[in-house]
């Protein structure tokens, strides 16, 4: 007899085989010691599309199909992963094997992932560690399908609709509009020099009252008048969970999230650092003095030089762990050469290492001061701060860590000020960058942000990535440098479709729920009627043609010329394209979109680059030669990194 264990990952499944004695090595699982482990690659097992239902969807689209409600939800096997599902459904009917163990990944998509093949194979025997069902992309089909045929046949253009990924396109498109429709405004301020310290008036909008204010204290007078001071402190911070690793990599490297989540990836599965996927940022009981352990060997490995006792209790909180604990180093770091990991991993690592170090450390504490004074009947002020102990600003390097200090003054102490007028502007708001968009997305829906409540957010930090990725990908955002902006074809999308489709606080309010389902406090049933009631309602609402609004109609400005046959290049629905069919592939590289920045600096003689599983790839503005079924084809030149 024997007991059939399932993990996520290969190597996953691998670690599991070590420890149960599985180890006779067989094509696609290992056995032994009673113990079979397998694993899955991704999703075997997948949602069909619309057209394999036969339910009159497979035909031109149209309203009449409208709303698209399966009665019973259908399943296909994933084509590139068929011969491992077909590895685990005969091992799941092997006459020998008794039971499952799930060991997929304890989160809302490992059990995903598991629970489609189970079903799918129809297994009927005992299976320990099951959780709830996965609704998550079940939703993200209906509000996708019926959404995109929906608005699609409304308005006469192919629009691509998605739960996440519209809601957050939409915050994009709106911080374009707010940064290009930003009106710089001057104003002044009169400031008083004291010597060591600088004094100065609030803020006015109108110049000569700032002159006449100025001329007035100049060689004046100026009396102290009150001196605050407030012993204030900055907490530790708290561990890293995914999307605020990604955000801080971003800040501090310019890595993409999806690069950093492929280097963290790479050094979990290098056994350096503990799972990535993970919104936690506590770690629970049990791991207690592990963390104590892999602090002290951070502070040897990577030189901190502590001379504190680490406080693991600030990073200990069961109730804040549910699938998966924060991201640390593991004591493997002990025994691995540190020195041949590649860069990019080698910086995650760093910052994962200070993190532990920087939570674990006392905290930052500080005597911030306020200086009033009042010069011809005017009330100055000046702000500082004196650092009374570091803490674990120690270990960071920061601009912040240069303190703004004050010199010792007295209530009632008088100078002779010498005044000048201060010209200041007002700021415009920043484009989002993947540190901040990842911030906007995890805070969507939480308009009173506590960090010490459990976050609704846009999707959840392992799928937060493949939305930005997607948007790329799909012409429907681009980077420019750590930038992002929305395209054309992306504010096309979102002036057309209605609020409650690119709502993120509805969407914010759907994550919710789904956690909710997770902790056994909301009805999957109640989720899934609240999901279909809504695309009945916007089936019913706009399922008509409108001809108020009308999408571009294809006679597009050009953006250069085809670096083959020197045609014009212009932009369509769906990317790029030479007007003279040539064969030039303006905008893929082995399957990868670029952006629209990246070809129109191409078409312009500059080289760019994108990086794809860690590896870069350099694409030149060079064409070469593709030979291809017969047909000669003409491509960017590249250079792929190994």
């Amino acid at each position: 007899m024997a007991i059939l264990i399932i993990g996520e990952k290969p190597s996953v499944s691998r670690a599991i085989s070590s420890v149960v004695g599985a180890d006779t090595a067989k094509k696609g699982y290992t056995e032994g010691n009673g113990y079979i482990v397998s694993w899955c690659v991704g999703h075997l097992v997948g949602l069909k599309y619309p057209n394999d239902y036969g339910n009159g969807w497979e035909h031109k689209w149209g309203f009449s199909q409208l709303p698209m409600i399966p009665e019973k939800w259908q399943f296909t096997v994933t084509e590139s992963t068929k011969s491992q599902y077909n590895i685990l459904k005969n091992l799941m009917n092997r006459s020998d094997v008794t039971e499952i163990i799930c060991a997929t990944d304890a989160d809302r998509e490992g059990e995903c992932i598991f629970r489609y093949v189970y079903n799918m194979a129809r297994y009927d025997k005992p299976v320990k560690r099951l959780w709830v069902s996965s609704l998550e992309e079940r939703a993200d089909w209906l509000v996708g399908m019926n959404g995109s045929r929906l608005f699609s046949c409304r308005y006469g253009g192919k629009l691509n609709i998605g739960r996440v990924q519209t809601s957050t396109l939409a915050m994009i498109v709106q911080r374009d509009a707010e940064v290009n429709g930003f009106v710089k405004k001057k104003f002044f301020t009169a400031d008083l020099n004291c010597g060591d310290f600088i004094l100065s008036s609030a803020r006015m909008d109108d110049e000569n009252t700032a002159d006449s204010l100025v001329s007035s204290c100049n060689n004046s007078n100026v009396i102290i008048s009150s001196i605050k001071r407030e012993i204030k402190i900055e907490k530790s911070p708290k561990l890293y969970d995914l999307t605020t690793l990604q955000r801080e990599a971003n800040k501090a490297y310019g890595y993409t999230a999806q690069q950093t989540l492929d280097y963290t990836q790479s050094l979990y599965e290098g056994k350096l650092v503990t799972y990535p996927r993970t919104d936690s940022q506590y770690l629970s009981d049990d791991m207690a003095q592990t963390a104590f352990d892999v602090v002290n060997l951070c502070d040897t490995i990577f030189g901190f030089g502590i001379s504190h006792t680490p406080d693991i209790s600030k990073v200990i909180n069961n109730s804040k762990v549910s699938g998966h604990h924060a991201i640390i180093p593991t004591i493997n770091i002990a025994s691995a050469d540190l020195a041949f990991l590649p860069n990019g991993e080698k910086n995650i690592l760093s910052l994962i290492a200070t993190k532990l170090i920087c939570a674990t450390a006392p905290v930052h504490k500080y005597e911030a001061i306020k200086i009033t004074a009042i010069c011809n009947e005017t009330t100055f002020t000046a702000t500082g701060r004196t650092v009374l102990d570091i803490g674990w600003k120690r270990f960071i390097q920061s601009d912040k860590n240069m303190e703004k200090s004050l010199p010792a003054v007295s209530e009632g102490q008088t100078f002779t000020a010498q005044a000048s007028e201060g010209e200041h502007f007002t700021s415009p708001p920043k484009p989002y960058m993947e540190d901040t968009l990842l911030s906007a997305m995890e805070r969507a829906g939480n308009e009173n942000y506590d960090e010490d409540i459990e976050k609704k957010g846009l999707g959840t930090p392992a799928t937060r990535t493949a939305t930005v990725e997607s948007l790329v990908r799909n012409g429907y955002m681009e980077r420019d440098g750590k930038k992002l902006h929305a395209t054309d074809k992306g504010r096309e999308l979102i002036k057309v479709v209605p609020d409650e489709v690119k709502s993120a606080k509805l969407t914010a309010e759907w994550e919710s729920k789904l956690q909710q389902i997770e902790h056994g406090s909301y009805s999957a049933d109640s989720f899934m009627s609240e999901i279909c009631s809504f695309i009945s309602s916007m089936c019913n609402k706009y399922g008509s043609a409108d001809s108020s609004v009308s999408l571009s109609d294809g006679s597009y400005e050009s953006v250069g010329k085809c670096p083959k046959c020197g045609a014009e290049v212009v932009k369509g629905k769906f990317g790029f394209y030479c007007k003279g069919k040539c064969g030039m592939n303006i905008a893929k590289v082995y399957g990868v979109e670029l952006s629209d920045t990246q070809v129109k600096g191409l078409l312009n003689g500059k080289s760019t680059f994108y990086t794809s599983k860690g590896k870069k790839t350099i694409v030149r503005p060079e064409i070469v030669e593709n030979p291809y079924n017969g047909k000669l084809y003409y491509q960017w030149k590249t250079e792929r990194g190994k």
